[in-house]
């Protein structure tokens, strides 16, 4: 039996010149997949970062210092300011490490601008941060009087929290005044002796606005022993996606909001719930 095919004459012209067209579409593909692995991306990786516990101290030194009004002394309880850790302004990040932060729980991809706001280098972008919290610090030490209705003329207030940096601090410098000056008004604490993390920035009249990273400072929270976590209430829907178990949302929009909620957790009262 002789051998013979069943192509059509002619035939093998055409499909290698479709191979051919195949591989050249393909090849620019495959450069843009290259590229897309090793150009650096304008995100920054972020996780939980520290605590401080604003009715404490800092390298020794009370967070909180106070002088020309009597304070009380802190009850046991911890109000805990938290932070997250993003990568610097110059680390360069890519693809592959985008992807491996998607599946991590504990890690989380912030657009840069949105970490670092108004670009360039680490230098640049400290000093943004440190001024950020200095204008915080004097907003939160002016609604915390305005609050007790104190003149700022009579006392002098510093705060201090190491090497953190932003305004997120605001609404718990703010608190911890109010605890040192009044506490609850009646010699104790804001707390009742309970472990209490949250998040906030805080204006001059006592609004307390938005923030980033509130998953991650959930986690933070948590991790050091919080069980109530005070945060602005527009930002409940992003907290409550990746809440860790054991650890109660508090929403609030004022500092007078902050202090009501503040005095149900210490008498086990009706807590405001996102």
């Amino acid at each position: 039996m002789s051998a013979f095919s069943t192509r059509a004459p002619g035939t093998d012209g055409p499909r290698r010149t479709r191979r051919r067209t195949l591989a050249l579409c393909a090849l620019p593909v495959v450069l843009l997949l290259i590229v897309a692995l090793f150009a650096p991306l304008p995100f920054s990786l972020t996780q939980p970062g520290e605590t401080a516990n604003v009715l404490g101290r800092t390298d020794g030194k009370p967070v909180i210092a106070i002088e020309g009004a009597k304070t009380q002394r802190s009850d046991k309880g911890r109000l805990l300011s938290v932070t997250i850790a993003a990568t610097r302004p110059e680390t360069t990040v890519r693809l592959p490490d985008v992807v491996r932060s998607w599946f991590r729980e504990d890690r989380a991809v912030m657009p840069r601008e949105a970490v670092y706001p108004g670009g360039g280098d680490t230098e640049d972008a400290e000093k943004r941060i440190t001024k950020e919290m200095k204008d915080s610090q004097h907003k939160a030490v002016t609604a915390a009087l305005r609050q007790l209705h104190r003149s700022p003329k009579d006392l002098r207030v510093r705060l201090r929290l190491g090497d953190v940096g932003g305004p997120s601090a605001g609404l718990f410098f703010a608190l911890g005044i109010i605890d040192k000056l009044d506490g609850d008004g009646a010699g104790g604490g804001l707390t009742g002796g309970r472990t209490v993390a949250g998040t906030g920035t805080i204006d001059a009249k006592g609004k307390v606005g938005a923030v980033g990273g509130v998953p991650l400072k959930t986690q933070a929270a948590r991790r050091d022993g919080a069980t109530y976590f005070l945060l602005p209430r527009t930002q409940c829907g992003e907290a409550n996606a990746e809440l860790p178990s054991g650890l109660r949302l508090v929403p609030v929009s004022s500092l007078r909001g902050a202090l009501d909620a503040l005095q149900e957790i210490r008498t086990d009262g009706k807590v405001p719930s996102c």
